[in-house]
């Protein structure tokens, strides 16, 4: 469940941008619309972050109620992060980010080819 959101927005990007705004938190989302994962599996895709991010990010996420944790108890403790039925609404979003970001790096690549 989402939490509540308590604050004004002049704009609904603001409130958007508020919950999933900040490189990790889109880039997490991203990685988990292709299924569940746990936070090692994250930390390979992502090796650039460290784990207090990693783990700040998923809390934040939990918290606003677009991934559950789910621990499973056995020898090894296993607790697996994957998209709420939120989250999932935000496919089409991330979806576009991708499509924008590999349009201008196609584009910047061209233009750095003219230039040779």
């Amino acid at each position: 469940m989402a939490k509540p959101i308590n604050k004004h927005y002049n704009i609904p990007a603001e409130v958007t941008l508020d919950i999933i705004g900040g490189k990790w938190k889109t880039v997490t989302l991203c990685h988990l619309t292709h299924g569940p994962k746990r936070s090692g599996e994250l930390m390979k895709l992502m090796p650039v972050i460290t784990r207090k991010m990693l783990t700040q990010s998923l809390r934040e996420l939990e918290a606003n109620g677009l991934i559950t944790r789910t621990v499973f108890d056995g020898t090894q403790l296993k607790v697996v992060y994957e998209l709420t039925e939120l989250g999932y609404t935000l496919q089409p979003v991330l979806q576009s980010l991708c499509n924008w970001g590999e349009q201008l790096i196609e584009k910047q690549k061209m233009e750095k080819e003219n230039k040779i």
